[in-house]
C-alpha cells in the first residue's frame, strides 16, 4: 500500500521537512533536467541549442483528485490532427494532469464534460477563445476543476500536424487575426514534404521490419528485386518494385528511375542513393544497417535471421525510414487548397527565382507543375545511362578511328536532340541550362568480369583490351579527376557534339513557335584559361550549326563554380560568361576535403563532438563554403555588371541555405522537383 512504499522511500533517501529547502530541491530538479537524454534528444531534434537553458514557473497547486467535483483536462481551440475550427481535447474527472499524461486512465471526450457540466463548459470555452484571439494562434490548455471550479494552468501554441499548420494559417488569415506574411513566418518550408507524396495512412496497422535513414519522402509498396534489369524488366509489365541493394552506383540509375522506392543497407543522407532518389522524386530508405542484402542469392535478410526473396511485397515510407512487410494503406495529400494558397503568398513575397535539376521531360513536367521557373541545372550525362544508350557511349569511349568515333558521336547527338527538344518544350519561355559532360569516363563501364565479357562480345573487342581501356581510365580519385571541362579539353569532339545538340535541338523547337531560352554551363571551371580553350571551339561549332541550319539562336554561356580557385579567381573567370552557378555540392567537398560518400563514417563524432554544427552536405557552410561564394559574387560583379548567379547543389532546397543565398543576393536556387514547394516558402520567409 502507499503507506508501505512511502516508508521504504524514506529508507533510501529522506526528503527534507522545511518547505523552503523542499522548493530549492524542486527548482534545482528543473534545472537539472535540461541535460537528461530525452532532453537531449528533443533539442537534437528540433535543432535547438544546448546552452540556452530552461526556466521555472512555481505555482499554487490546486486538485483535480478530490472527489467527483473535481477532474484535470487537456483543449486544443482548433483540431491539431487537421486543423478544424472546434474545441478538442479530453479530460477525466477525479484525476490529476499525471493521469490524464500517463495512460493508466482512459481520458472521456469533451462532449461528455459539455453533457455533464454544461456551465464548467461554456467557461472553458469562453476562456479558450479569448486566449487564442489573444496570442493569434491554436492554443494547447491544461485546466484542472477543483470542487466546481475552474482553473487554467497553462497556455501555449500548439504542436499540429503539417496539414493542420497550413489550415490554420490559412483560416487565421480569413479571420483577420494575422498577415499573410505573418502566416509564412509561421511555417515551416519542410512542412511541403506532407503534400508531396501519399502518406501512410495513420489509422493503417502494419508491422515495420527495419529502420533505416529517411533520405526521401512518400510512401510506396511493391515487389522487391535486386538488380536494376529486373527492376527495368518490372517496369516493362507495369510491375511497382522496390529496388533492393547495398549502395548504388551510377550503373543502377535505369533501375533506381523503374522503380517506385529504393532501399539500402548502407550509405547516408547524402550517398548516391539518397541524392539520386530526391533528384527523382523516388522514396528511398539509406543506411538500413539491421538488414543483410545479398545481392547474389537474392535475399534480404532481417535482423531476427528470417528471409525476405525477390517477389516478396515491402512498403516504404520515405518520411519516417520505416521498412514494412506487405501493403500498407496509404492517403493522397496533393491538391490540398490551403497549401495552394500558401504557395502563392510565397510567390508573390520571395525574390528568388526557384529553378529546378531535371534531365526528362517527365521530371520537367512534374517541376514546372510545382511551381519551376526554368531548369538550373540538366546534366547530359545521365541522358546517356539508358540500356542503349550506354552502349553506344561505351563504343564511342573506344573507338580506334577517327570516322568510329564520329559515328558513334552522331548516334549519341541523335539522343540528345530527341531529349532537348521535349525539355524545350516542356519548359516553353522558361530557361533551360544544359551542362555539358561531367561525369568520369570509367563510370560507363562495367566493373565485374561477366558484364565485361559481355561487353566485348557485343562490340566485337576482346575482352582484355576492353579491360586494359577500362584500366587505363580508373582513377584513384575521380571526384578530382579526369572530368568536367578537363573531358571537353582534351575530347573537344565531345564538347562540339553537346554544343550542336543544344543549339539544333533550340533552333528546331523555335521552328515550332517555341520561345527557347538554352544555357549552356561547362563544369568543374578551375581557371580562366581552361574557359578560353573551351568557348573557342564552343564558339566555332556554333557559327557551323548556324550556317547548317541557316538559322541562329540566342544562347547564354556560363560556367559552374565548384573548385574553390574559381572562387577565389572568379574576376578572371567573370568576363568570360553569362551566368555562375555554384555546384555547392562539390564545393563543399573541395573545400573541406571531404568526400560526400565516405564522410559517414566520422561525421557522427564531428557532430557528437561539435567540430560540425550538422552535416554540410544538408546545409550549407556559411562561414567557409558561403564565404568563399560571398567572395566570388563580389569579385565577379566589379567585372561584370548583369552576370546572373544561382545555386545547383543539394543546398539549393534547404531552407536555412536558401536564406544565406537570398541575403547574399543570389538570383535563382535549382533543386530536385519535390523540393519547389519547400524552397518557394523558404524564399518567402527570407524575403519577409
Amino acid at each position: 500500500n502507499l503507506k508501505e512504499i512511502v516508508g521504504l522511500f524514506k529508507q533510501v533517501h529522506q526528503p527534507p521537512e522545511d518547505p523552503r529547502t523542499q522548493l530549492e530541491k524542486a527548482i534545482g530538479a528543473v534545472f537539472t533536467s535540461w541535460n537528461n537524454p530525452r532532453a537531449q534528444t528533443y533539442r537534437k531534434l528540433n535543432e535547438l541549442p544546448d546552452n540556452a537553458g530552461t526556466a521555472v514557473i512555481i505555482q499554487a497547486m490546486v486538485f483535480g483528485n478530490m472527489g467527483q467535483s473535481s477532474g484535470s483536462g487537456v483543449v486544443f481551440t482548433r483540431n491539431p490532427a487537421n486543423g478544424n475550427k472546434e474545441c478538442y481535447g479530453e479530460f477525466l474527472m477525479n484525476a490529476e494532469g499525471e493521469d490524464m499524461t500517463s495512460g493508466s486512465l482512459i481520458p472521456r471526450s469533451l462532449e461528455e464534460f459539455k453533457e455533464e457540466s454544461p456551465t464548467l463548459f461554456n467557461q472553458l470555452f469562453q476562456l479558450q477563445k479569448t486566449l487564442e484571439q489573444h496570442y493569434r494562434d491554436m492554443q494547447d490548455l491544461e485546466f484542472t476543476i477543483q470542487e466546481n471550479r475552474l482553473y487554467l494552468l497553462q497556455t501555449r501554441s500548439g504542436k499540429r500536424t503539417a496539414k493542420a499548420a497550413v489550415k490554420i494559417a490559412v483560416d487565421l488569415v480569413q479571420e483577420g487575426q494575422i498577415s499573410e506574411k505573418e502566416a509564412l513566418r509561421r511555417l515551416e518550408p519542410e512542412m511541403a514534404g506532407f503534400f508531396m507524396h501519399p502518406m501512410i495512412d495513420p489509422e493503417a496497422k502494419k508491422k515495420v521490419l527495419a529502420r533505416g535513414l529517411p533520405a526521401s519522402p512518400g510512401a510506396v509498396t511493391g515487389k522487391i528485386v535486386f538488380s536494376p534489369e529486373d527492376a527495368q524488366k518490372a517496369k516493362e509489365k507495369d510491375e511497382a518494385v522496390i529496388l533492393v541493394r547495398v549502395e548504388t552506383t551510377l550503373e543502377d540509375i535505369h533501375g533506381m528511375k523503374a522503380a517506385l522506392g529504393v532501399l539500402t543497407s548502407s550509405g547516408g543522407m547524402t550517398s548516391h542513393a539518397a541524392v539520386v532518389a530526391r533528384g527523382m522524386g523516388r522514396t528511398c530508405i539509406v543506411g538500413c544497417e539491421s538488414i543483410s542484402v545479398d545481392e547474389k542469392k537474392q535475399q534480404l535478410i532481417l535482423e531476427d535471421g528470417s528471409v525476405l526473396c525477390k517477389g516478396q511485397l515491402l512498403t516504404l515510407d520515405g518520411s519516417s525510414g520505416e521498412v514494412m512487410e506487405g501493403r500498407v494503406p496509404t492517403i493522397d495529400t496533393s491538391e490540398d487548397q490551403d497549401f495552394l494558397t500558401i504557395l502563392s503568398w510565397a510567390d508573390k513575397y520571395r525574390r528568388l527565382k526557384i529553378r529546378t535539376n531535371v534531365e526528362t521531360a517527365k521530371e520537367a513536367q512534374k517541376a514546372r507543375q510545382l511551381g519551376a521557373e526554368g531548369i538550373g541545372l540538366c546534366r547530359t550525362e545521365n541522358m546517356f545511362f539508358g540500356k542503349e544508350r550506354i552502349h553506344v557511349m561505351r563504343e564511342m569511349i573506344l573507338a580506334q578511328t577517327r570516322g568510329e568515333l564520329q559515328k558513334k558521336l552522331e548516334r549519341l547527338s541523335s539522343f540528345q536532340i530527341s531529349d532537348l527538344k521535349k525539355l524545350f518544350q516542356v519548359m516553353d519561355g522558361l530557361p533551360v541550362t544544359i551542362r555539358l559532360l561531367d561525369t568520369p569516363l570509367q563510370e560507363f563501364f562495367p566493373t565485374s568480369k561477366t558484364e565485361i565479357e559481355a561487353l566485348a562480345e557485343k562490340c566485337g573487342y576482346e575482352s582484355g583490351a576492353i579491360l586494359r581501356q577500362i584500366e587505363e581510365l580508373h582513377e584513384i580519385n575521380p571526384v578530382l579527376g579526369f572530368r568536367g571541362c578537363r573531358l571537353s579539353i582534351v575530347y573537344p569532339e565531345i564538347a562540339a557534339m553537346q554544343m550542336d545538340a543544344v543549339l539544333t535541338a533550340a533552333i528546331q523547337s523555335q521552328q515550332n513557335g517555341l520561345n527557347v531560352l538554352p544555357e549552356i554551363m561547362i563544369p568543374l571551371v578551375a581557371t580562366s584559361g581552361e574557359l578560353e580553350v573551351i568557348l573557342q571551339g564552343l564558339e566555332q561549332t556554333a557559327q557551323q550549326t548556324f550556317h547548317r541550319l541557316g538559322e541562329r539562336i540566342a544562347y547564354k554561356i556560363g560556367t559552374m563554380m565548384e573548385v574553390p580557385r574559381a572562387c577565389v579567381q572568379s574576376r578572371t573567370v567573370a568576363p568570360q560568361v553569362q551566368f555562375m552557378s555554384f555546384g555547392t555540392n562539390d564545393l563543399t567537398q573541395t573545400t573541406f576535403g571531404l568526400s560526400r560518400e565516405d564522410m559517414g563514417k566520422f561525421l557522427p563524432n564531428y557532430l557528437e563532438h561539435k567540430i560540425l554544427p550538422f552535416n554540410p552536405f544538408i546545409s550549407l557552410d556559411q562561414q567557409g563554403v558561403g564565404n568563399l561564394i560571398r567572395m566570388a559574387l563580389e569579385q565577379s560583379r566589379k567585372v561584370q555588371k548583369k552576370m546572373k548567379y544561382g545555386i545547383c547543389g543539394e543546398h539549393a532546397g534547404d531552407p536555412r541555405s536558401i536564406m544565406f543565398f537570398h541575403r547574399i543576393g543570389m538570383d535563382y536556387v535549382s533543386c530536385s522537383p519535390h523540393r519547389i514547394p519547400a524552397a518557394r516558402i523558404a524564399a518567402a520567409k527570407a524575403s519577409i
